[in-house]
């Protein structure tokens, strides 16, 4: 029987997930200070536990274990009989096209740096349990807008950038990065559960998206005020395809593009 709990109560990507994966199975979600009260027999009932909390200075300062929120939950256990979905970042790769799982590992930021120590350690401590997904860059909105909010998304920076926009146009490198909507990312976690899968994968739609198509996209009155230049060396896609074969789903640029349409 699938029984999933997210850690994270009114994260981004926990409550987001909560309410799609709540379509197809039993969910519950706690914030972590809940988890923390919490005895080992409460986490037996799950068949997987997806953690979205993280502690600020986890995003911003060199790795420190006590501000390791997934390490602190793991190692509370002497054995798990559930499944760990682990998020990890793109940022724990150097920018380049078409990055697979093999790729060199060269975290570019402590963040990225922080999160490659935490997989490491999940994979010694719980490696047949583990799923961890280095995620691309995920669009969509937040349902607590006025939460913490410690992790700023591309969106929200882009809502902040349209709010503070002069009418002088501005010169944008057209980087090209690779994108998915919450509702792609929130159907590879519901086919990842489907399947069982297990192991550590790239999360994307392996499909270079310019700024500047992401930006007509979502507001095109916006794209307009902006010149567009040609693409840094920040620019990169991430390869899916390992993932791709183990759930089988069909991840397009269309489908980003008509959510992108909708989201403002």
């Amino acid at each position: 029987m699938i029984k999933i709990l997210i850690i994270g109560k009114k994260s981004f990507l926990g409550s987001n997930l909560k309410i799609f994966l709540s379509k197809f199975y039993d969910v519950d979600i706690y914030s972590y200070e809940q988890i923390k009260k919490k005895k080992i027999f409460f986490f037996e009932k799950y068949s997987h536990i997806i953690n979205c909390a993280i502690h600020p200075n986890y995003i911003k300062l060199k790795y420190d274990i006590k501000y390791d929120l997934d390490r602190t939950f793991i190692k509370k256990f002497n054995k798990i009989n559930f499944d760990y979905i682990f998020f990890n970042t793109r940022k724990i790769y150097s920018p380049k096209e078409n990055i697979s799982e093999l790729s060199k590992i060269k975290p570019i930021d402590a963040y990225a740096q922080n999160k490659f120590t935490t997989e490491k350690y999940l994979k010694k401590k719980i490696k047949s349990n583990l799923i961890s997904l280095r995620i691309s860059n995920i669009i969509g909105g937040r349902i607590f807008k006025n939460n913490r909010n410690h992790h700023k998304l591309f969106f929200d920076n882009f809502l902040k950038y349209k709010k503070n926009i002069k009418r002088k146009k501005l010169l944008v490198n057209d980087d090209f990065k690779d994108f998915l909507s919450i509702d792609q990312f929130c159907l590879i976690i519901a086919m990842i559960i489907k399947f069982k899968v297990k192991g550590i994968f790239n999360v994307s739609i392996s499909k270079k998206i310019h700024l500047s198509e992401l930006t007509k996209w979502l507001d095109k009155k916006l794209f307009k005020k902006i010149n567009f230049t040609k693409p840094s060396k920040n620019s990169f896609t991430l390869s899916n395809t390992k993932l791709i074969k183990k759930i089988k789903i069909n991840l397009t640029k269309n489908q980003l593009k008509t959510f992108c349409e909708k989201l403002i």
